[in-house]
């Protein structure tokens, strides 16, 4: 998880998406920005799936 990703790998500048890596959880091209999913394996959609729905239940519990 500490390699730097290949930025060839990256759509659109931003989207990170190589199948060949086998970290879900990879650095950011540029490293200050912090970290990204791989895009290529299904977990990411599943991880992003389960964060949006726990936002949504956040919002929908607290008082407004």
């Amino acid at each position: 998880m500490l390699n730097q990703p290949d930025p060839s790998k990256y759509k659109w500048g931003f989207i990170y998406f190589n199948p060949e890596d086998d970290n879900l959880i990879v650095r950011k091209s540029n490293p200050i920005l912090g970290w990204t999913l791989n895009f290529a394996k299904p977990l990411a959609y599943v991880f992003l799936l389960i964060l949006l729905l726990v936002v949504m239940l956040i919002k929908r519990l607290l008082p407004h």
